[in-house]
């Protein structure tokens, strides 16, 4: 059994930030019925390369980032901008407990199928619209796109290496406004469906992009709005710890440069990392004793550190350093990470028996409940896969009606 066993949710979101809050709910044991266009489906189907590829080794229509992104799914083909489509959609909601989309303000409106319509169907429908700027403000009506956001929401002017290093405005390798977006648009889901649990009524969840970027901005928000000074970009440096940020150290036999990360992130782990170093007197020196002087000398105590870890070899200075509890860490390519003996004994790889690769590995979810374990079902490979299983099992609609349907390219 799973911890949402019985909740099911009804999924018209695309790409990624609400995908990615209807594949948590998926693999917590939410039945999420994912609504497509038909022929074509998720834009993410075709947003390859790479593809998955057949067994003669040719690509398939199935990009990685659509694997990625919906696991634990059922896959619905329906034309909302049909009326009959609309009527679907609006029978199926009514037996939903959730509602995930991710259209333009106003868009869900002209399709009759807005929170306040839905509501009137169904009074217990936990309804979430994900949107770049949310359903209110002076941009609602913006388009909002992750990159965008993170610019927009401070992101980039703290990401990225120092402007006196010929540093500039850099976004984070993967989409994290996507991604923060629909975690809290999880959390929030979920605390709607307890409210429901309490008083029998649904609401209406407003998740916005841009305002979960803000949020996440985390302690330098806190620290501009409690300084007024604006931070900066700082490389691979913390802004209020030292030292926390990447150091070379020396070459690989092969001559090329190597790193590692240290982060020490208390004075007890500062004087442990100089006994490791052989400098146990800068623990002891005033301005380096406790993490604020730390902080307020970094420009001399920085390069000095530099000079220290050169002397020795990125796998010396890991082992000595972990064996002395000093946090610390390599900077792993993929290859490494999937690699890792620590993520493969954490079985964070999944092996999916796929119709057209039946050795595809994925990443696993990386929730691990004791009592309530997470599902592993595939992505739906196909798309409309579950169209017909759908609408008879929840409507009861008939072969003759369900072809109807198809034939009218409804489904």
């Amino acid at each position: 059994m799973n911890s949402l066993d019985g909740i099911r949710v009804l999924d018209l979101s695309r790409v990624l930030a609400g995908p990615w809050c209807t594949q948590t709910l998926a693999d917590l044991g939410a039945d999420v019925i994912k609504i497509e266009r038909p022929g074509s489906g998720d834009d993410t189907r075709g947003w390859g390369p790479p593809f998955l590829k057949d067994a003669q080794g040719q690509d398939t229509a199935e990009a990685a980032y659509y694997l990625g992104t919906n696991r634990n799914k059922r896959s619905v083909t329906c034309d909302i901008a049909q009326p009959d489509g609309q009527q679907l959609i609006r029978e199926l909601a009514a037996k939903c407990d959730v509602f995930v989309e991710n259209f333009k303000v106003g868009d869900m409106a002209r399709y009759g199928l807005d929170f306040d319509s839905l509501h009137a169907v169904n009074p217990r429908l936990v309804y979430c619209s994900v949107t770049g700027f949310g359903q209110t403000g002076p941009y609602r009506e913006r388009a909002g796109y992750d990159y965008a956001i993170q610019g927009m929401g401070g992101l980039m002017s703290i990401t990225g290496e120092r402007d006196d290093l010929g540093g500039g405005p850099q976004k984070v390798g993967v989409a994290v406004a996507d991604l923060f977006t629909g975690m809290y648009a999880t959390v929030a889901i979920l605390a709607a469906l307890r409210h429901v649990e309490r008083t029998g009524t649904g609401q209406h969840l407003d998740m916005a992009l841009l305002d979960t970027q803000v949020a996440m901005l985390a302690n330098l928000g806190a620290n501009y709005l409690v300084s007024g000074q604006v931070p900066r970009r700082a490389g691979n440096a913390h802004q209020n710890i030292v030292p926390y940020q990447v150091f070379e150290v020396a070459p690989a036999p092969d001559g090329s440069k190597e790193y590692i990360i240290l982060a020490v992130g208390n004075d007890g782990q500062f004087a442990k990392f100089c006994a490791v170093a052989g400098q146990p007197e800068l623990a002891k020196d005033p301005r380096y004793a406790k993490n604020q002087d730390r902080v307020r000398h970094r420009t001399v105590l920085v390069p000095l550190l530099e000079g220290v870890l050169r002397q020795r070899s990125k796998s010396d200075w890991l082992s000595s350093l972990e064996a002395a509890k000093v946090p610390c860490g390599a900077i792993n390519n993929l290859a490494e990470v999937f690699a890792d003996p620590h993520i493969l004994g954490r079985g964070m790889i999944t092996p999916w028996a796929h119709p057209l690769q039946p050795d595809l590995r994925l990443v696993s979810s990386p929730m691990k409940l004791s009592g309530t374990p997470v599902r592993t079902d595939l992505p739906p490979p196909l798309l409309g896969q579950h169209t017909d299983e759908v609408l008879a099992e929840m409507l009861g609609y008939s072969a003759q009606r369900l072809s109807a349907l198809r034939s009218q390219g409804i489904t």
